[in-house]
């Protein structure tokens, strides 16, 4: 069951910092991919959740992790800092505004925002990915507590043009048991009943953006009970 009402939000841990600053990876190239004019964005909650399956094909999706599991990954640490959500994980994070850009290009993520039906759901004019990337890996027994995610401001691009996110995105790499991306709506009316949550399961290749900031619904990452569960997490940033 969810938490009731939408109290003070917790934060989504995105905060912590490594300690020590990694390396650039050398990222596989996004190839094989399905052609961007054969995908398609798919309304799950409107205005709220998209969904884009095969994002990703099976053999990007399994050269991906076998590179992602060579990076230096560190598990989050199980007590968080007052106000944050709960969260066990390993992550890894990294700012690249050369893979933002290419993801952002070539897997079909411009082409499908820009011709979507109705734009103006992003929040503005959109620039592109967070070079804010951040690779997640949970293992079984591993969770998110519900949280809603922050938007943040940034200078964007190499003209610093003033920016924000708006939207979280989430590309699935793997499919395991467990780990479903739930989300818990709002009571809109007092004595309403409790909306069943919104549950979206991992699926190897499909993209998952979600509106964040101060319209974000709560959401959790359910545990993993088998398996692993693989993201790559960016934003999109629109001009502010």
């Amino acid at each position: 069951m969810a938490p009731r009402g939408k109290q003070k939000p917790a934060k989504s841990a995105a905060s912590i910092k490594e300690v020590v600053r990694p390396q650039v990876p050398n990222w596989p190239p996004l190839t094989p991919l399905i052609p961007a004019e054969h995908l398609a964005l798919e309304t799950l909650c409107p205005g709220q959740i998209l969904l884009v399956r095969n994002l990703f094909t099976s053999n990007l999706c399994k050269a991906y992790v076998s590179f992602l599991s060579a990076l230096p990954l560190n598990t989050t640490p199980g007590n968080p800092k007052r106000g944050e959500a709960v969260r066990v994980n390993d992550r890894f994070q990294i700012e690249d505004t050369v893979f933002a850009r290419m993801l952002w290009e070539q897997s079909g993520l411009q082409y499908l925002v820009e011709s979507f039906e109705d734009p103006t759901i992003f929040g503005g004019k959109v620039l592109g990915l967070n070079p804010n990337i951040r690779v997640y890996r949970y293992r079984p027994g591993h969770f998110f507590d519900p949280h809603y995610d922050e938007s943040n401001r940034l200078q964007f691009g190499e003209e610093k043009v003033p920016a924000k996110t708006t939207w979280t995105l989430l590309i699935y790499l793997t499919t395991c048991e467990g780990g479903e991306t739930a989300f818990y709506p709002t009571v809109r009316k007092r004595g309403e009943k409790t909306p069943d949550p919104i549950m979206v399961e991992p699926e190897a290749g499909m993209g998952l953006l979600h509106k964040h900031g101060e319209d974000c619904m709560l959401h959790a990452g359910r545990e993993v009970t088998s398996g692993e569960k693989w993201v790559l997490r960016s934003d999109l940033v629109v001009e502010r």
